[in-house]
């Protein structure tokens, strides 16, 4: 794929399928071999700086607002799988979801994405591209591309979100070089689950919150693309999340007892 074709691609793709939840093209620029799209300015930068660097600028997010980026990201993709003409964002990673002044979150760089299937068709047959880590695996085996590969990645970056790990690090040691395949063992069990977490956000999320965010990217994430929910699916069950009913729940602390002196669930032993 040219670099031509990916500005043009995105360019078009970003005038025509704007919606709150993507970053607005304001306008274009050509000189000679140079090409630059100019889009609206986004104060907080990217997910991925909030969640991996380390410095005064950056902080880390807290359970809420992590929450609400990824609710608002989910809102992105489901409103481009279900658009008129469907659209496949295939390059979803933290580095494309950037944050405005009040941590709402917005998709950009649409240079990768394609139209989905139309008709009978079950797929779009393509040249394999996107980020490593985030690939969803049918997709970098045989090159089809639907919804579902977005689904996958959005199921690695809610795995990012909660454990602030990188979906791939090979600063970690080996068995942990993958965040998928390192987690995976871990989603599914609440005693297992504080493995996983993110130790910056102790004492902000409650043992059920948490698991059920684990359980989300868990779906995401499954091999078989069928297994996978849909992102409208994702969006109502992150809206529930972020709106729970019933009474205040408890919030979880790993050591066992919460900063205000109230029961907390205990950090499990010999596991």
């Amino acid at each position: 794929m040219s670099l031509d074709s990916v500005f043009s691609g995105g360019s078009e793709l970003s005038r025509t399928i704007f919606t709150s939840k993507s970053v607005e093209l304001i306008g274009y620029c050509l000189e000679d071999e140079q090409r630059l799209l100019v889009y609206e300015f986004m104060p907080r930068g990217s997910l991925e700086n909030h969640l991996f660097r380390r410095g005064s600028y950056f902080q880390p997010l807290s359970w809420s607002l992590r929450l609400k980026a990824a609710l608002g990201a989910a809102k992105g993709l489901a409103f481009l799988h279900n658009a008129k003409t469907k659209v496949i964002y295939r390059d979803f990673k933290t580095s494309n979801v950037l944050l405005d002044s009040n941590y709402n979150a917005k998709l950009s760089d649409f240079g990768l994405a394609k139209d989905g299937p139309t008709g009978d068709k079950s797929h779009v047959s393509t040249r394999v591209m996107g980020t490593y880590g985030y690939a969803a695996p049918e997709y970098l085996a045989t090159g089809h591309l639907t919804s579902k590969s977005d689904v996958y990645s959005f199921g690695v970056v809610l795995l990012e979100m909660l454990s602030g790990r990188r979906a791939v690090d090979k600063n970690r040691p080996s068995n942990e070089y993958s965040l998928v395949e390192w987690a995976k063992p871990y989603l599914a069990h609440k005693r297992k689950l504080f493995r996983v977490i993110d130790n910056r956000l102790e004492g902000q999320y409650t043992l059920e919150g948490a698991y059920a965010v684990a359980t989300v990217a868990l779906r995401c994430i499954s091999v078989e693309p069928r297994f996978r929910p849909t992102m409208v699916e994702v969006v109502k069950e992150l809206e529930q999340l972020q709106d729970p009913k019933g009474s205040k729940p408890r919030r979880h602390s790993t050591h066992g007892t919460l900063p205000i002196g109230k029961a907390a669930y205990p950090r499990p032993q010999g596991l």
